[in-house]
Parts: C-alpha cells; structure tokens; sequence
C-alpha cells in the first residue's frame, strides 16, 4: 500500500462518540440494517468517526444528520457495486425515480409502503431541506440525482457490458458516483452557511472543488481496490490506470498517487487566488475551504483505519451482508 501524504492537519469533533450510537440506531430503526452480517459490517466500518473526521466543526445534532447521510450513501453504495442490484437497470431506474419524488419537495407524501431506503431518505430530506434556501435544496437534489443516474445508466451499462471506462471518462464519472458533491454540499448544512450561486459556479471555485472531490473519491480507490477487485468491480482509478496503461498494480498504485499529489498542488493553487480574489466574502468562503480540506484529511484518516474495505468474511460474499429488499419498490 502506498502512503499518501496530505498537508492538512488533523481535526475530529468532541462529538463523535454520540454520532457512532447514533448512526447505529439511526440505521437500525429505520431498517436500513437487520441482519447479523450488515449490522456487524456497519458498525465496523465506522461511520460515526468518519462524519466526525470531515465535519469536525458541526454542533451536535448535525453531526447526527451527516452522519445519517453517510450511512444512507454507503448502503445504497454497496447495493450498487456489491450485489445483483446494480446489475438491474431497470430495478435500479425504478427506485432512481422513486428518490427523485422525495427529493423534488421536502413535504411531499408518498403512498406507503416504500422500500426502507426510500423511507429512510424522506427522513433525511426532511431533516435537511429545511435548515437551506430553495436554491441549494434544488442544488443538493440535482447532486444527489445525478449520484444515482450514473450510477444507474453509467456504471450499470458498464457492467452489464463488461466495459471499462476510459481515464477520462471514470475521472469525470467518478465525482457523481462516488456521491462527493453532494457530501461537499453538505460542508453548507454543517457550517450553517451557503456559497452564492455566481460564486459556486465560478472558475476558480469549480477548480478548487474538483480537485479536492478527485483526491477523496482516488484515496477511496486505493484503499478499497482489494475489496472491489475481489468482487470484479472494474470503476476503481488504479484498476483503470493499470488496464489502460499496461501496468502492474504497484504500478499502478504510484502513478495514482502522483496524480493525487498533483491534484492537492491544484487545490492549493486555487485557494491561494480564493482568498485573494474574494476576501469581502470570507464568512462562506472560508468554511467551504476550510470544509473541503477537512474531507480530504478526514477521508484519508478514515481509510487509513475503517475496516469497511478489510478482506475476508463477511465481505467475501455480499449476499451475507446485503439486504435483499432495501431498495426495491413494493407492489
């Protein structure tokens, strides 16, 4: 395994002890886990410290909700990469559908029964709809639709074909699907500010935000490249890059690394104009710099420890730990 340095300091919230009960709880009651193998999994992957790693600054009780999310995401995540789900367009398109009702009007109804992850994210938006103007609640939902989109037409095809994408192709792909815009829109929730629109659009900020959304979602592939492989899993850089190129994986493993380096000189170059372009708008500007370099921290420090990506059982058969009717929709 490769060492990749970051030259952001470490930082975890007081509160992460109270959001590892709580994400458990969370995810029990609203039966997003059930059996022996998810719940032994989940607890071990540790998503409570995770939230408290990238959003170390939020009080108590949204750290509760990022954490939430997260538990939210990865489920749905290992549905799609890790069982016969994501290689259902159509099953997958349905429940696609279904999230994007929830999302489209955070008091919307929906006739019950819905698929416990479906219930799941009505608590969610719930939550999180209201703490935000219009504008980013349209935002947020645009994200977290295009996450599933991809993930659903993208990734889906790919595997159903048994294609692999090209470097450009996964790095743009990646940033939907690995859910990192919609975690970094949530740095907002967590500081309890909001980037204006013309800001967020911007070239310089866009530059900054891709940059630090690539270093998360390639330290994620390193760090669960074993796993995917194990699995067939083809939507990993390293397995891309040593494909593409003709490398061995050790091979592999260096040049992603170089390329995160690179890409952190990017993200500090960009904050650099930042803070010099835009130093009247500090109140935001700073907390979603200062946000997303608490994610590239936190996401490496998490890595490093979870053992979420760890080999053996129960992760060497995703039937044990998958439950089987979390996202389909009930006649």
């Amino acid at each position: 395994m490769i060492d990749i340095a970051c030259p952001f300091p470490f930082s975890v919230s007081p509160y992460a002890p109270q959001a590892r009960e709580h994400v458990t709880i969370w995810a029990r009651d609203t039966n997003l886990l059930r059996g022996h193998h998810a719940r032994e999994r989940f607890e071990r992957a540790d998503f409570g410290w995770f939230a408290a790693l990238v959003y170390p600054t939020a009080d108590a009780e949204t750290l509760n909700l990022m954490a939430d999310w997260f538990a939210w995401l990865f489920l749905v995540d290992d549905q799609l990469d890790d069982g016969d789900f994501g290689r259902s367009p159509e099953r997958m398109a349905q429940a696609v559908r279904l999230m994007g009702r929830i999302l489209g009007d955070p008091a919307t109804r929906l006739d019950a029964p819905l698929p416990p992850v479906a219930d799941a994210l009505v608590d969610l938006w719930h939550r999180t709809a209201g703490r935000a103007s219009p504008t980013w609640r349209r935002r947020f939902a645009d994200h977290l639709e295009r996450c599933l989109t991809t993930a659903t037409v993208w990734e889906g095809e790919n595997r159903v074909c048994g294609a692999v994408p090209s470097e450009d192709s996964y790095i743009v792909n990646r940033r939907h699907t690995g859910a990192i815009y919609v975690c970094m829109d949530l740095i907002e929730i967590a500081e309890g500010v909001e980037i204006p629109t013309e800001h967020y659009t911007a070239p310089t900020f866009r530059t900054a935000l891709d940059a630090a959304c690539d270093i998360v979602c390639w330290v994620n592939d390193v760090y669960s490249l074993s796993k995917e492989r194990s699995l067939g899993e083809v939507h990993n850089l390293v397995y891309i890059v040593e494909h593409h190129r003709g490398l061995q994986e050790h091979q592999a493993l260096k040049e992603v690394e170089v390329a995160i380096s690179k890409r952190t000189e990017v993200f500090l170059a960009a904050q650099e104009r930042l803070l010099h372009d835009h130093s009247e708008d500090a109140p935001w500007l700073r907390s979603s710099l200062a946000g997303m370099r608490t994610w590239m921290r936190g996401n490496l420090d998490w890595s490093r420890r979870t053992q979420r990506y760890a080999p053996g059982p129960p992760e060497g058969d995703p039937g044990s730990y998958l439950e089987a009717d979390l996202m389909d929709v009930r006649p």
